[in-house]
């Protein structure tokens, strides 16, 4: 696993300015972001937003028209142990399917000059000892995943980047997915997953980042991308009349209910059980609604809101 002094120091992904032109094409403009280790940071976009393009960019895959990307302060070709500082899964089909999972991981710790011993080590990691010695050409696109997953850990590099790794899992295996990156992050880990499946990514990261037509629209915490005052607060009354008295005298709005909740907005829940509480009104219920990312995620990517 990490050092005590990685886990401590932790390595920061930091993109500043980032531009990248195909001829005519922006694929991405002017992108600045930094991705703190400790962290899962989700990178989401619709198709073609630009997600791929930046990740290669800092991989160094794709040289930046201009601006750049750096890991640990370093462009990635300058790192001296590049593949034992970041581990990447960008395309999990990229496997020969006549060889075996633990042969295309036994090659690549000989390439890596990382100890043969990784090879089961990180074959468990991922939950794929059982079929480590079957023909890659028959997995599923989720075990495939799974293999892109335990190669980018073959070095225990403290930097993950991930393009679309729940992409092909079923349920049981976005679950497993989730707790897995949690606990690498939790190990001091820098994780960076780009994903367009917000109800999977709202579940496992910490903070997130949202781009559309080449462009950062949006970055900051999870619980920070809804803005509160949007969020409703629902609250269950055996006396609705009372109730609703109670708000209207504390000039708190009702917005409509929800299976015969009465629902608020512009407040907290706190403020609705102190104005309940000061009128004598027995409350059953009383919460916040969870924030709605998809629908955060439509707001800022559609053409009209950009």
């Amino acid at each position: 696993m990490l050092t005590s002094a990685m886990v401590q120091e932790g390595i920061e992904i930091a993109v500043s300015g980032l531009t990248k032109r195909f001829g005519p094409v922006h694929a991405v403009s002017d992108m600045t972001f930094d991705v703190r280790p400790g962290r899962v940071t989700g990178f989401l976009g619709p198709n073609g937003a630009g997600k791929t393009t930046t990740l290669r960019c800092v991989l160094g895959l794709v040289e930046p028209t201009s601006g750049s990307a750096t890991i640990g302060g370093r462009a990635y070709r300058d790192l001296e142990d590049p593949i034992g500082t970041v581990g990447a899964a960008l395309e999990a089909a990229s496997f020969h399917p006549g060889r075996s999972a633990r042969n295309h991981l036994r090659v690549m710790a000989r390439a890596a000059r990382v100890p043969q011993s990784r090879v089961g080590a990180v074959l468990d990691l991922v939950a794929l000892q059982a079929d480590a010695d079957r023909r890659v050409g028959g997995y599923s696109l989720g075990m495939r995943q799974r293999l892109g997953l335990a190669a980018a850990l073959l070095a225990d590099p403290p930097v993950l980047v991930l393009d679309e790794p729940a992409n092909g899992l079923d349920p049981a295996g976005i679950a497993w997915l989730r707790d897995f990156l949690r606990d690498l992050a939790a190990d001091g880990r820098t994780v960076l997953i780009s994903s367009h499946v917000l109800s999977e990514v709202q579940q496992t990261v910490d903070d997130v980042l949202i781009i559309a037509q080449g462009r950062l629209v949006r970055e900051g915490s999870l619980a920070d991308l809804e803005d509160p005052a949007s969020r409703g607060v629902l609250v269950r009354s055996p006396e609705p009349v009372k109730l609703r008295e109670a708000l209207r005298s504390a000039s708190i709005t009702e917005s409509g209910s929800v299976d015969g909740l009465v629902r608020v907005v512009g407040v907290t829940p706190a403020q609705v059980g102190s104005a309940a509480f000061a009128h004598g009104v027995e409350l059953h219920e009383l919460y916040a609604e969870a924030s709605d990312l998809e629908r955060t995620f439509l707001e800022l990517t559609t053409e009209g809101a950009l």
